[in-house]
């Protein structure tokens, strides 16, 4: 039985590029996050496998956002100076021999979702490891067989974790922000409605489309008239957030476990990429993993 590690690889560059010092190459380019990306992939690849000679198999994918290469704006701006570092990136995940997702039309969190959605009735991958801090991928929560695992915080949320959290289950997740919002992401939500009221219908209903037309039927909910009229002044504004809050797990990805066993190190393309990024000190690590 397998366990299957899917990273968000978006966050691990933009994490590197906030948390590691700065670097620029002998060539004028900006390359510290992509020095940190190497390093934090080293560690996940090593707490997969102790020796690097290892038997046993292990399954990692990273997917990245769409980054266009950061052509103009200011050289001092993070988001530019991190785009410029997405190409170097992504040769970094391929130089270390893991399965890379790019996302060209969609987005990492739908790679991911899509991964944990195929490998979750795969009977023979035993846990999916969907490695980020986005909420947005606690939707995909099953059981203990698809987790999400905060890499910062050693954390691991499960579906035991997700209920006690938020009192519903993982799948109605978009529903609950489309009621509550997220102010932090941009999600308005609902006026009125905050989480134990809205856990509360959906505990009783299942869906927001499923929500009783008449504030009559509203029982789960104490003095619901107020906030059935603002649920109906704001339904399909609701209904729109979910849509676009649910994460698609149909994209062409080929999610079987030998697509995502690990290769090995490409030797080649990582002293290319370790030169680009001036990362020497990544050597050491892999001579004390061989050894």
């Amino acid at each position: 039985m397998a366990e299957v590690y899917l990273v968000d690889g978006t966050f691990e560059l933009f994490r590197c590029f906030h948390g590691t010092p700065r670097h620029t190459n002998a060539d004028g380019e900006e390359v510290g996050a992509v020095r940190g990306l190497l390093h934090t992939l080293l560690s996940l690849l090593k707490g997969l496998k102790p020796r690097i000679d290892d038997a046993a198999p292990g399954y990692v994918a990273v997917a990245f956002d769409p980054l266009p290469a950061g052509r103009g704006g200011s050289a001092k701006d993070p988001g530019t100076l991190i785009r410029r570092q997405s190409a170097l990136a992504l040769d970094a995940v391929r130089a270390l021999g893991i399965r890379l997702w790019p996302m060209v039309r969609f987005q990492a969190d739908d790679a991911l979702a899509t991964g944990a959605h195929a490998l979750r009735v795969d009977a023979t991958a035993s846990r999916v490891v969907i490695c980020t801090t986005d909420t947005d991928l606690f939707q995909c929560i099953r059981g203990t067989d698809v987790v999400v695992l905060d890499r910062i915080r050693g954390t691991v949320t499960d579906e035991t974790d997700f209920r006690a959290r938020y009192a519903i289950a993982p799948w109605q997740f978009t529903d609950y922000l489309a009621l509550v919002g997220a102010p932090a992401k941009g999600i308005p939500g609902v006026p009125g409605w905050g989480p134990k009221n809205a856990a509360r219908m959906l505990a009783a209903h299942g869906r927001i489309e499923d929500f009783p037309p008449g504030r009559e039927e509203w029982q789960a909910v104490r003095r619901g008239g107020h906030l059935a009229a603002e649920f109906a002044d704001r339904r399909d504004e609701a209904l729109l957030v979910k849509r676009l809050a649910t994460l698609r797990n149909d994209l062409p990805l080929d999610c079987s476990l030998p697509a995502l066993a690990w290769r090995g190190l490409d030797d080649v393309r990582l002293r290319r990429v370790v030169a680009a990024a001036e990362a020497n000190d990544l050597w050491e690590r892999i001579e004390r993993w061989s050894t």
